[in-house]
């Protein structure tokens, strides 16, 4: 991740919340508390990425960077109240902290901040930084909806699962390079192909991120292993397993679905042992590689300086390379 922008990132955002009025205090403070607790920062960063290929002034991008960075903190704010999570980033989420009332409303207010910061692009690429942005909102308020679909479907396609997840994580990330590049007065071609990247960049590593939920080493992933087993989620590995397994074997993947929270040890282990036997890890990589690949060949044909291509890469290649 390029230092300097998220060092940027980081002053405008705190130049952000420390102006936002005091009162009422319950729509701005937790405002101030979800923007001040930290996160990656990816979306912003990848914004200021966008327009640095085609500008060597990236000023012009920042308050669009830190919109992207509102808007998806705002999704958070819901997700949080539908998931009933109680801890973000290793603190009470917002409605937990006040009510759900106050997050919602709140996250409302913070979608209105990010087009107003959008607003505050490049008066000649003001319509087309809009058109992808609120493309990119609504479609993550789509990806969600079929992710919560999901969880009542006996049956999920993997075509509609790597559309949810297009959906749900990979536009806003293809949304954020396309907006820098408009920023930076990149032509729509080009902005096009950043945006393609983006895309598939996205499904791959939130398909990478089904592998390491069941692979990974959760010192190193950052969470713990096996919680999408555990709650019977609907990720690429379990879908596929169930289009997969047959006689003993679909018996037993399904006796494990129905196995309680006591249980979770036990049956992170089965279910495991199903996939281990049906090569489910493999499939996963193969069509994770697939789709980082064809992310790369979208990178490697956008006009810009090679130098600062690489540094893109380099982001998508430590995005990709996260332990397991």
């Amino acid at each position: 991740m390029n230092s300097l922008h998220l060092e940027l990132i980081e002053e405008e955002i705190k130049t952000f919340t420390n102006d936002l009025p005091q009162s009422p205090a319950h729509l701005y403070d937790p405002i101030r508390y979800t923007m001040n607790i930290g996160g990656k920062r990816m979306r912003p960063v990848l914004v200021l990425s966008g327009a640095s290929l085609f500008s060597d002034d990236i000023q012009a991008a920042l308050p669009a960077a830190v919109g992207i960075e509102l808007f998806h903190n705002f999704t958070l704010l819901h997700d949080d109240i539908m998931d009933m999570a109680p801890l973000r980033r290793g603190q009470p989420t917002v409605y937990k902290k006040w009510n759900p009332n106050i997050a919602i409303l709140s996250g409302d207010a913070m979608f209105a901040e990010s087009l107003r910061l959008m607003a505050k692009s490049p008066h000649n690429a003001l319509p087309r930084i809009l058109e992808s942005f609120t493309k990119a909102a609504l479609e993550v308020c789509e990806g969600q909806q079929m992710d919560m679909d999901f969880e009542q479907q006996a049956c999920v396609t993997i075509p509609e699962y790597i559309r949810m997840i297009e959906l749900k994580t990979a536009v806003l990330l293809a949304a954020s390079l396309e907006i820098g590049a408009y920023c930076g007065g990149a032509y729509s071609t080009d902005a096009h192909k950043l945006y393609e990247f983006g895309r598939n960049i996205g499904i791959a590593f939130q398909l990478q991120d089904d592998i390491l939920d069941v692979y990974g080493d959760p010192e190193k992933f950052g969470k713990q292993v096996g919680g999408d087993i555990v709650s019977n989620k609907k990720t690429y590995l379990l879908i596929s397993a169930l289009q997969q397994a047959d006689g003993y074997l679909k018996e037993e993947l399904l006796n494990w679905m129905q196995a309680g929270a006591d249980q979770a040890v036990d049956k992170v282990s089965g279910v495991k042992e199903v996939y281990n036997r049906l090569h489910i890890r493999e499939q996963a990589e193969a069509e994770m590689k697939k789709y980082y690949d064809v992310a790369m060949q979208s990178l490697l044909s956008v006009g810009a300086d090679e130098k600062k291509l690489a540094g893109i890469r380099a982001f998508a290649d430590a995005l990709m390379v996260r332990e397991q």
